[in-house]
């Protein structure tokens, strides 16, 4: 499905990543990936994931250092020639300010969520489109919190109502160059980044009880969907946000 075709991931942190999840999709399938990694504690983490992976290339990326930026996607030109798909799979706020009321978050953690959960998708799609020669698709993660009220979840979820938004301008911006940009939208999984939001466990246990398949997403789930969007079954999509919630997004009271 994926044969001759390279893709970066970006946001990996451990084996539990939904990053994580999605390479492991695509590299099943026969991609070529290069993945990045943001500062040095989490260097060690992606070198040992992908230690026994033929091919892989392993770049620094801060998406607040425009030079890295830069950087990282001159050595995937390099390397690889060309790039078919990009998968974004970053988020960050302060701790503070994922607990308590939304009212109390303060500039510096606003500025900061925004900057690196949401301006950074439109800021590598930029660097992304000139090694897209073919065309070429790109996948970002949401949540639910985007469109509904989360307890907790307070500017992270103001941070990916503007990245769904930015899905939607940049498929206009793209479609010219055959480049499809999509969403997904995946339940609650127990990551590294989610157990920063407070009372994930509640969270997890409500939805098992509530959704209608009675239970929680898996990572590899979300890789799965991922998988599709950035492969050719997915050529007439674009501009989309797409649940993977085990139905969870479709229930009322």
């Amino acid at each position: 499905m994926l044969e001759n075709k390279t893709g970066m991931i970006f946001g990996v942190a451990n084996q539990r990543s939904i990053a994580w999840a999605c390479a492991q999709a695509c590299l099943e399938k026969g991609a070529k990936l290069a993945f990045t990694y943001q500062g040095e504690r989490l260097k060690e983490n992606v070198e040992k994931l992908t230690a026994n992976l033929d091919g892989a290339l392993v770049v620094p990326c801060d998406v607040t250092n425009q030079a890295e930026v830069d950087a990282a996607f001159q050595t995937v030109e390099k390397e690889f020639g060309k790039l078919d798909f990009l998968i974004h799979s970053i988020a960050f706020a302060p701790k503070e300010a994922l607990e308590g009321e939304f009212l109390m978050t303060s500039r510096e953690a606003f500025v900061t969520a925004m900057e690196i959960s949401a301006f950074s998708l439109p800021q590598l799609a930029r660097a992304a489109a000139p090694l897209m020669k073919d065309g070429g698709s790109i996948v970002t993660m949401t949540y639910y919190g985007a469109e509904k009220v989360v307890q907790n979840y307070n500017v992270m979820g103001v941070a990916k109502s503007a990245l769904e938004a930015s899905v939607r301008y940049l498929a206009e911006d793209l479609g010219k160059q055959n480049i499809r940009v999509n969403a997904v939208s995946a339940g609650p999984i127990n990551t590294l980044s989610a157990r920063g939001v407070k009372n994930m466990g509640v969270m997890l246990r409500h939805i098992a009880e509530k959704s209608p398949l009675r239970r929680n997403v898996e990572a590899r789930e979300v890789g799965n969907t991922t998988l599709f969007l950035v492969s050719d079954l997915a050529s007439a999509i674009t501009g989309e946000t797409i649940y993977v919630d085990c139905g969870f997004n479709i229930i009322g009271i």
